[in-house]
């Protein structure tokens, strides 16, 4: 990515963030009651996630799930953004808006446990929920990206730029897959006891030594946690398959642009977009016009004392 395309993407992301966090503080201090005929504004605390949804799990599942939920789409965020083949802008920008307005929300389950909302479009026989800037931000940024989708299909994943086999290399691939989820999956055992222990003591010292109140904390806290893990244990392995093949990819090419000259076929070596060692490019340049010097030497008849005759008529004439 480049530096004004980084610059882009962070500066909609917190401004999305900004702007979502300021109209929701301005609406907590002065919980303005507003009645137009399509618009209206009323302060609202929305215990669930957009329009409501699962407002109806228990507020540990909820808020613990959907905080969470909303951290693992700001890790996918970053690698899909380092994993785009090509700049398209639109889609960035896209991307950067929704996740904008995901995290407006999720910064509001953290400090307050519920969302605030404020909006509803309509009139008493059709309206929307009540919904917030960082709900719209978020549809604005689904629409960006359909539309980049649809416009930029061919040049986002061009046919000339994609892999023609899954595993180009599986033992090394596979090794690299499985190190980054053993890595990931280690990283959740460490947090899950730490967290688990934590809350755990935590409870017992405000209920005291309940099971069954302990159940209803703990119980849905580890069914959360499992799930997120194997998710992103499994998110991991995607990354480390996408990752490898640009650390493979060069070099199998590499290796078979060398089997080539080896053979007399000779041909340009050109790596994809996003792959490693792109210097592989220039190196076999070099290595490509010093074996061709080598056997244009060799074509060259030998005259007494073994010198090359050169095979310029002009230089062969004087």
């Amino acid at each position: 990515m480049k530096r004004k395309d980084l610059y882009i993407v962070l500066v909609s992301l917190f401004s999305v963030i900004a702007v979502d966090q300021a109209s929701k503080h301005l609406i907590l201090a002065f919980n303005p009651r507003l009645n137009w005929e399509f618009l209206h504004v009323y302060l609202h605390f929305n215990k669930g996630a957009m329009l409501g949804l699962f407002s109806d799990l228990p507020p540990v599942l909820r808020i613990v799930s959907l905080s969470t939920g909303g951290a693992f789409l700001l890790f996918s965020f970053v690698i899909f953004q380092y994993l785009l083949p090509t700049r398209s802008i639109t889609l960035r920008l896209g991307m950067s808006i929704l996740i904008g307005g995901i995290l407006g929300n999720v910064i509001d389950r953290i400090v307050w446990g519920h969302v605030v909302d404020f909006i509803i479009i309509g009139n008493e026989k059709l309206s929307t929920g009540v919904f917030n800037f960082a709900d719209a931000l978020q549809w604005l940024g689904y629409s960006l990206m359909g539309h980049a989708l649809l416009r930029d299909k061919e040049n986002l994943w061009p046919k000339e730029n994609l892999r023609k086999v899954a595993w180009i290399h599986p033992s090394f691939q596979l090794r690299y897959c499985y190190i980054l989820v053993t890595c990931g999956l280690g990283f959740s055992l460490v947090s899950g006891v730490f967290s688990y222990t934590f809350l755990r003591f935590v409870v017992i010292d405000l209920i005291g030594n309940n099971s069954k109140l302990l159940d209803q904390f703990l119980v849905p806290f580890l069914v959360t946690f499992s799930i997120v893990s194997l998710a992103f244990a499994a998110f991991l392995f995607m990354v480390g398959k996408q990752l490898s093949h640009r650390i493979v990819g060069p070099v199998y090419a590499f290796e078979k642009f060398i089997d080539s000259y080896i053979d007399g076929h000779y041909y340009k070596l050109r790596l994809r977009k996003g792959d490693e060692f792109p210097e592989l490019e220039e190196l076999a340049e070099k290595i490509a016009k010093e074996l061709r010097a080598v056997d244009e030497l060799k074509s060259l008849p030998i005259l007494p004392g073994g010198i090359s005759e050169p095979l310029d008529p002009e230089i062969k004439s004087s």
